[in-house]
């Protein structure tokens, strides 16, 4: 474990105190000599007239007789400790051993009475014995008695101290009370240093850039200032989940030469009233101590909510209360330039506009998901540890992966490496790697499901549907990888294509998109003259995108250049911003726009029935096909641009064998689900094509 070079960065606990084992076996060992003591030193009871007649036998050599517990104790001479009686007697009492005195015992009335029997008692003695006869008085202080007295006192006393110690901190965490408004915020010194640097962050150039300007100020300040510049207050971080926020703050960590604390926006919340607040104020507290230095808050939402959203009138809101101390020390009265604040967010949007406001974050660096170039270099990153066979190609890997972000990415690359060693493979090859997108974006390949040649030639029709339409609309994806393999949870077909990676769409691209996504309901309507249920996530695609059309774009001639769109709309927000008559219009339009795609693409697969015959065949024969087969099935497509994956080839197209070539397998897609037993959830639930993030 100390040589695995996975656990470099694991910070490790410090030793814990085993005092609780050594006071246990304290407590076991005294229990255990008191038990031995005892059984040691107990007397056997007896009765007065025994007593007389031991004494009587000159078998006594000592009588002690205690005033306070009215008790005589005798000890016996060694010649009557030889006697077999007195012998078995005490070794059956004292089984561990031991034939030291006192030996016997009894209780007497009272202490006048006992002195005149035993005076009576010794006249009766010879004088010779009488004279040897040790006779003694005394009072006798129990300490066990003294506990039993004290001792639970005592114990209350040193369980109050003891838990006093533990809630203020000195016990270890689990009970630290007192400790509650304390920060809880990590802190990565010198001593305590993060090991991701810079060389780590792949496919975010320019956010990396914004975030060395602030690491590079904390190194060499008189680069800037000497020209007047201030240092920046703070930092947001916004992107989609899985971009890489928290990791270029962990890049910062381990580049920045200052101190670096890191917590989350759920930190501050706890159940009891003004916690959150305490623990900001402490925060800033330590920060000024340690300053300059650096303070990352993740997942700031969970504080930063706008105020007033959802609140009861007259309530007592616990997070506005973190939230305005967060703003009063991010950038109050009494504010401390050398504190740096960098925060994370994926929901920007449900910010308050207080926090968002320069002077406290001066900049709002935008991490969206990475081109085919940032995805390049972040495969770069991730394939370093695994042992790889030559064939694999980052390059190729960016662009079967569009959409991607760089979580996706790293999980892709952990997937290749399990299957690869699943199959007991020395290397992770090509194959592997097309199998995990698969795994990614389909889910898994369900071999053990069985599915009626009905609902398979049905799925056959429909993804050759979508097939044939992509590859005669001039502006469409054409389709590179179809099958009917089943996937997922009720995943029946499953197609990919490789979209273009672009930024703006014109109202021909989005038409021929709708036809394409329309074409296998379109071919089941042709073939079977019936529709069925696997047409869900098609259908809503094809919505989403036509009421974008008509109400973002401002693309339909009827309703004209107007949107509708409000980017600063709240979520809890329900009033529409056009009359009911307009909704009227815009609904029909809609439909309109939905029907006219739909009757287009239908007569498109109508003249190229041939066509769809054939690639419907062919899935139902190998049920996976590639782009390859498409050109050879049924021609090139009939327009001069190239397809986004014959650019990527360079117009090379790879002969099909047997084995799938791995150029050919692209990625991203959606999935058809057919079933009987639930035919509204079991449709065409989709991975598709993602817009642009104004267009979605």
């Amino acid at each position: 474990m100390a040589n695995n070079p996975n656990n470099k960065n694991i910070i490790k606990p410090p030793p814990k105190n085993n005092y609780q084992v050594w006071i246990i076996a304290t407590l076991v060992a005294l229990i255990v000599g008191i038990s031995y003591f005892t059984n040691n030193t107990e007397t056997i009871s007896i009765n007065q007239s025994k007593f007389e007649q031991m004494v009587m036998d000159d078998d006594v050599d000592k009588i002690v007789f205690i005033k306070n517990k009215e008790k005589v104790e005798i000890t016996l001479k060694e010649e009557a400790l030889n006697n077999s009686k007195y012998k078995s007697e005490l070794e059956n009492q004292r089984p561990w051993g031991g034939l030291g005195g006192p030996h016997y015992s009894f209780t007497v009335v009272s202490d006048e009475i006992f002195d005149k029997e035993f005076k009576e008692l010794r006249d009766r003695l010879p004088s010779e014995q009488a004279s040897e006869l040790n006779y003694s008085a005394e009072v006798r202080n129990d300490p066990w008695g003294f506990f039993w007295t004290w001792g639970f006192l005592i114990l209350i006393l040193f369980g109050f101290w003891f838990l006093m110690r533990r809630m203020t901190g000195g016990g270890g965490p689990g009970g630290q009370i007192f400790n509650i408004g304390k920060s809880r915020a990590a802190l990565f010194d010198a001593e305590n240093k993060v090991k991701i640097t810079f060389k780590d962050v792949a496919g975010l150039d320019e956010a990396k850039e914004e975030v060395k300007e602030i690491v590079d100020f904390l190194k060499s300040p008189a680069k800037f200032t000497k020209l007047g510049g201030k240092i920046p207050k703070g930092a947001l971080l916004i992107g989609p989940p899985g971009t890489g926020k928290t990791l270029l703050a962990k890049a910062v960590a381990g580049e920045a030469e200052v101190p670096f604390f890191s917590l989350s926006g759920s930190d501050f919340v706890e159940m009891f009233v003004g916690v959150g607040a305490a623990r900001v104020r402490d925060l800033f507290k330590q920060a000024k101590e340690k300053a300059p230095c650096i303070v990352f808050i993740d997942e700031i939402d969970a504080i930063g909510r706008s105020r007033g959203r959802g609140q009861v009138p007259g309530s007592n809101d616990e997070r506005e209360n973190t939230l305005n101390s967060l703003l009063v020390e991010m950038d109050g009265f009494a504010t401390d330039s050398g504190v740096i604040i960098l925060a994370a967010t994926n929901r920007p949007d449900v910010l308050d506009q207080a926090l968002l406001r320069p002077g406290r974050f001066d900049r709002q660096i935008s991490i969206d998901k990475p081109d085919i170039v940032g995805r390049e270099a972040i495969f770069q990153v991730h394939l370093k540890p695994l042992k790889l066979h030559s064939e694999v190609d980052p390059k190729k890997l960016a662009a079967q992966t569009p959409g991607f972000a760089g979580a996706e990415i790293a999980n892709v690359c952990n997937e290749a490496a399990l299957i690869a060693a699943r199959k007991d493979k020395d290397a992770v090859g090509m194959k592997d790697f097309q199998d995990a997108i698969d795994r990614v974006i389909g889910g898994l390949e369900k071999k053990s499901k069985i599915i009626s040649p009905e609902e398979k030639k049905i799925v056959a029709y429909h993804e050759a549907g979508h097939a044939v339409a992509g590859w005669f609309l001039e502006h469409a994806d054409p389709l590179v990888k179809v099958s009917i393999v089943p996937r997922g949870i009720a995943a029946l077909g499953y197609a990919q294509y490789l979209p273009k990676e672009q930024f703006l769409y014109q109202t021909e691209q989005l038409l021929d998109e709708m036809g394409m996504t329309l074409g296998g309901r379109a071919a089941e309507t042709i073939v079977f003259d019936k529709i069925s249920t696997g047409a869900l996530s098609d259908l809503e695609r094809v919505t989403k995108m036509a009421y974008s059309i008509v109400t973002v774009y401002g693309m339909n001639d009827k309703i004209g250049n107007v949107s509708f769109y409000d980017s600063k709309q709240s979520e809890y927000t329900f009033n529409k911003p056009y009359s009911e008559s307009t909704a009227e219009t815009i609904d029909e339009e809609v439909r309109n726009i939905i029907s006219v795609s739909f009757e287009r693409v239908k007569k498109l697969l109508i003249s190229k029935r041939k066509e769809l015959e054939i690639v419907a065949k062919e899935l139902l024969e190998k049920e996976i096909i590639f782009q390859s087969d498409l050109e050879r099935l049924i021609g090139k497509r009939p327009f001069e641009k190239q397809t986004t994956y014959q650019a990527f080839t360079n117009g090379k197209q790879e002969e099909k064998s047997k084995e799938p070539p791995v150029a050919d397998e692209k990625p991203t897609a959606s999935t058809d689900n057919i079933s009987q037993d639930k035919p509204a959830e079991e449709s065409e639930t989709a991975e598709p094509k993602q817009l642009p993030k104004d267009q979605e």
